[in-house]
């Protein structure tokens, strides 16, 4: 009686907690409300959680993991090039920071500042790095004696603070975020040209190669270059529909004015007296931003199988009557099976939600693949597959399936690109007249223009 009493208490019980399941979907299209969009979707799809300060975000395990596989693809690159990783420190003194007063001021409205210490006065307030290049170069004019100490060539992970005051967006522009940054010191020019061309490429890779994202290499406008700075190379992203590219990447020649201002010189093979000429390079949390305008649709977030923190989530699906013991031991082989070889899978065989609240669940989080166990796979040996990127579903014997789930993912991984590249390019216009241009760009175009670098000409075309 006992036994009996207990089954039928847990019944209804699930029932009940079946139907007080929360709604899953988007409240807000993309087409309709971008800005509302792209909150929603940072949020439902646990990339992040608002924090009680403005600008400042928490990033969730599913972001933190992103940011991993490119560090875990990056990181190496940089080493085989030489370069080695170091970490200064996160202040930086005033008189430091206003040593080089052409570049500080592209950031002095940013530049966030410790004034107390407990309930006293700092006799003299101490600022948290915008950037880093105020910070290092004093030691490298310390390290830098002779043409032996060159190239020097350092990275650090870092976060660095720059105080936004206007529209904070969580990704894209916020008052903390993690990037890398690189400073290098070099004898000569040509070398420092090579490596800003040679980190250039390895951001193209980061973005297409790894988040799926086709961008555009260049080189930057001297109004536009980085402050203090010879010339700025860039990748740059386009988003159709904002109609707005986004900087994706940026990788420096500093040419020798910071040598000039913190006295990096050196002494030369033949006994002369030589400055440094210098680069610094970065890319950021940015990216995962520029991932999700990309990428994502109207149910959520879709992630590239290359950096999908789960590539492939299994669902099993009792019917009623079903040997769910059975079904749920065929989703743990599965899942075991692609793990072992080599693969992101997830399990979820939570009893307290039904498979389609999981379905809405997994494709609000962007999984690449939805891998579905039910009775009549059983019964035939197979499991069904459903894509995130274009709903496509197919049914794969299970003897076949971790060869046939690795070739799914890749061609998952080529398709994203590729569309995003086929929108991109439907929204370039070639314009020789500024009715054109300003036509195009009121009309969301990616806009291909005759161009004139002239300082007095570069300041109309910005103000305008």
């Amino acid at each position: 009686m006992a036994t009996k009493s207990s089954n039928v208490t847990t019944k209804p019980a699930k029932k009940k907690e079946m139907k007080k399941e929360t709604k899953l979907g988007m409240a807000v299209k993309k087409d309709d409300n971008f800005g509302e969009w792209y909150s929603e979707v940072v949020v439902n799809s646990e990339m992040i959680e608002y924090y009680d300060i403005s600008g400042c975000y928490i990033l969730r395990p599913q972001a933190i993991s992103i940011w991993e596989t490119l560090q875990a693809f990056f990181d190496p690159e940089i080493k085989k090039m030489g370069i080695k990783n170091a970490y200064f420190p996160l202040f930086v003194t005033e008189n430091v920071l206003q040593k080089e007063k052409d570049h500080i001021e592209g950031f002095a409205p940013e530049v966030a500042w410790v004034t107390k210490s407990g309930k006293s006065e700092l006799e003299v307030p101490i600022a948290i790095r915008p950037t880093s290049e105020t910070v290092m170069y004093p030691y490298f004019a310390k390290w830098i004696r002779g043409h032996r100490d060159l190239p020097l060539k350092l990275n650090q992970w870092c976060n660095v603070v720059r105080w936004e005051f206007s529209n904070p967006t969580p990704f894209i522009r916020s008052r903390e975020f993690l990037w890398q940054e690189g400073h290098t010191a070099f004898a000569i020019k040509e070398e420092a040209d090579q490596e800003v061309l040679e980190i250039l490429e390895l951001y193209r890779r980061v973005y297409e190669e790894y988040l799926a994202i086709p961008v555009i290499k260049g080189k930057k406008s001297e109004l536009e270059k980085f402050a203090g700075g010879l010339y700025t190379t860039s990748v740059e992203a386009f988003i159709p529909h904002t109609g707005r590219g986004i900087q994706g990447a940026t990788s420096h020649c500093l040419g020798q004015n910071f040598a000039k201002m913190f006295q990096i010189n050196f002494e030369d093979d033949k006994g002369g007296k030589g400055m440094v000429w210098q680069n610094s390079w970065a890319y950021s949390t940015r990216t995962i931003g520029v991932m999700v305008m990309v990428h994502g649709d109207d149910k959520g977030l879709v992630l590239p199988p290359k950096v999908a923190s789960a590539q492939v989530v299994v669902i099993p699906v009792p019917y009623k009557d079903a040997d769910t013991t059975a079904i749920k031991a065929a989703c743990e082989s599965t899942a075991n099976d692609l793990n072992a070889a080599g693969m992101r899978a997830d399990l979820d065989t939570r009893e307290n939600y039904s498979p389609g609240w999981k379905y809405s669940h997994w494709e609000m989080k962007g999984i690449p693949l939805r891998i579905e166990i039910g009775p009549r796979d059983l019964e035939k040996s197979q499991v069904r597959i459903v894509r995130r990127d274009n709903g496509a579903k197919i049914d794969v014997p299970m003897g076949e399936l971790v060869e046939k789930v690795q070739e799914i993912l890749t061609s998952i991984q080529e398709n994203l690109f590729n569309t995003a590249k086929e929108k991109r390019d439907a929204c370039i216009e070639v314009v020789h007249t500024w009715d054109e241009f300003m036509t195009a760009l009121n009309n969301k175009k990616l806009i291909l223009a005759p161009w004139c670098d002239e300082e007095i000409v570069d300041q109309v075309m910005s103000s305008n």
